[in-house]
């Protein structure tokens, strides 16, 4: 996205649905998220949809995401020019031009064939960061050549070979990523009930684990390259993925193999937070896991305040998990985030329209974050604090 094209308020998106209108052009697919999954139900596999769309357990966390918003009301205050709007941050050198990061989803080709490349490409087009999953089923490598000048940043699920782990921040950074988040909420797999009824768990399926594939330490444990014994490739992964013994004193071990930020994904507890901050830890992203972890878990917004009060302004603190709308994008940033990460919307575009879906979702997002910021009479979302915010009754 170019500097001029920046310049246009994200809020103008409407108008160009509403002329295309004139034309008895729709979009492409739906604006509202219950009808976006509706419609991803209806065309994907009923084990694909599962697995994107379920949780942990019943699903309560996820419920409990939501609901977590709910719990707070944006009180505007009239008048005041906001004219122009400037939605823009940074987070660990990282340019944003709304704080808004696609975050990382794995194992995309279960959803549509072109996977994480139309991801990619739909970053590119919006201008937002894109969170690559460790776990996605195309290489950084290739990715990272759809991002183009687009930031990127390299999600790992820490393996249990610490080799491993090594080459694959060191061929991130190489790649051109930006920043590394360490998943810490899943060193295991959790119950996942809807995906159990289907037996169904798409790394056994060879589907999701391209970045090990393709992995000159993970091929030189393999008795025969991927291509000749795929069944032998998805052994070796399922030995080296699970990590139940990883420890906070392993985390700054990274810095002898990367010289980019390294984040923390999957803090919820204060003290987790500080422990971050004194190793040295570059940003702390307070998320559950969009609910797929822990039944009953503690929702990452309501855990916000807290994650702040204990470390500040030391390190930029990011949230997910159940961000749905711009409302939710200035509920978030008002009660101290630096940023957020949406994943399930623009997933659901993808498995709908690919690229164009992806695109449709993340320019919606940011016109409803655009206009929201303007309806509460700023201009600038560096003017959003807990000032905007109200307890519902």
């Amino acid at each position: 996205m170019s500097t001029e094209e920046q310049s246009v308020p994200f809020g103008n998106y409407q108008y160009e649905i509403y002329l295309k209108g004139l034309g008895d052009e729709r979009p492409g697919i739906a604006l509202e998220y219950s009808k976006l999954e509706a419609a991803a139900r209806e065309k994907l596999s009923p084990e694909s949809f599962d697995y994107a769309a379920g949780g942990a357990g019943e699903g309560h966390s996820m419920d409990a995401n939501r609901e977590a918003f709910l719990r707070w009301q944006i009180l505007p205050r009239m008048l005041g020019d906001v004219s122009q709007r400037d939605l823009s941050t940074q987070v660990c050198n990282t340019a944003l031009p709304a704080p808004v990061m696609m975050g990382p989803v794995g194992v995309l080709s279960i959803l549509h064939d072109d996977a994480e490349p139309a991801a990619a490409r739909a970053a590119a087009a919006t201008g937002l960061p894109m969170i690559l999953s460790g776990a996605s089923s195309t290489s950084m490598e290739e990715v990272a050549k759809e991002l183009g000048e687009s930031p990127g940043w390299y999600q790992l699920y820490w393996p249990n070979d610490p080799e491993l782990a090594a080459s694959m921040v060191s061929r991130a950074e190489a790649a051109g990523y930006e920043a590394i988040v360490i998943t810490l909420d899943t060193r295991m797999m959790p119950w996942r009930p809807r995906d159990l009824a289907g037996a169904y768990l798409p790394f056994l399926r060879g589907d999701g684990i391209a970045n090990y594939t393709s992995d000159p330490v993970f091929r030189s444990k393999l008795d025969k390259p991927p291509e000749e014994d795929m069944q032998g490739a998805i052994q070796q992964w399922a030995m080296t993925f699970p990590n139940p013994t990883l420890d906070w004193d392993d985390l700054p071990t990274l810095r002898e193999h990367t010289s980019l930020p390294i984040l923390v994904k999957g803090v919820l507890h204060p003290d987790d937070a500080r422990k971050a901050v004194e190793l040295g830890l570059d940003g702390i992203i307070v998320s559950n896991h969009g609910g797929r972890q822990i039944d009953g878990s503690a929702t990452p917004l309501g855990q916000l305040p807290a994650v702040l009060d204990e470390v500040g302004n030391e390190v930029p603190v990011l949230v997910d998990s159940g961000v749905r709308t711009g409302s939710d994008v200035i509920k978030a940033v008002a009660l101290g985030a630096k940023a957020v990460l949406v994943a399930r919307a623009w997933v659901w575009g993808l498995a709908l329209a690919g690229q164009e879906g992806v695109e449709q979702v993340l320019k919606g997002l940011l016109a409803d974050t655009d206009l929201t910021l303007a309806m509460t009479g700023l201009a600038s979302v560096s003017d959003v604090n807990r000032d905007l915010l109200v307890p519902a009754p």
